[in-house]
């Protein structure tokens, strides 16, 4: 059994070219550790959540997003999207 349970599932979603988010990488331990370690190096957002990426797991690269799932993410997209005013609103304070 691995040390690491690390799980990690990538999406994109293209307004104009995609009709829901699409799997583009998934896996577990390594694997879920590049997939992570690409998305903060390229600054792009990670949400931690394990049963949702449990969930996430079980779609192969490639597929969209089935529509029950949709809930689920559009909640971690609100996440994202909250983090990153949050952040934002921090870096226009004024510091003191």
């Amino acid at each position: 059994m691995s040390k690491s349970k690390n799980k990690a599932v990538a999406l994109k979603y293209n307004t104009e070219q995609d009709f829901a988010p699409v799997v583009i990488a998934s896996g577990y331990g390594e694997v879920a550790e590049r997939i992570i370690d690409i998305a903060e190096q390229r600054g792009i957002p990670v949400y931690r959540d394990d049963s949702a990426a449990s969930m996430l797991c079980m779609l192969e690269v490639g597929t969209t997003i089935p529509q029950d799932m949709y809930q689920l993410v559009a909640a971690i997209y609100v996440q994202i999207l909250n983090a990153a005013a949050k952040l934002q609103h921090s870096h226009e304070l004024p510091h003191s």
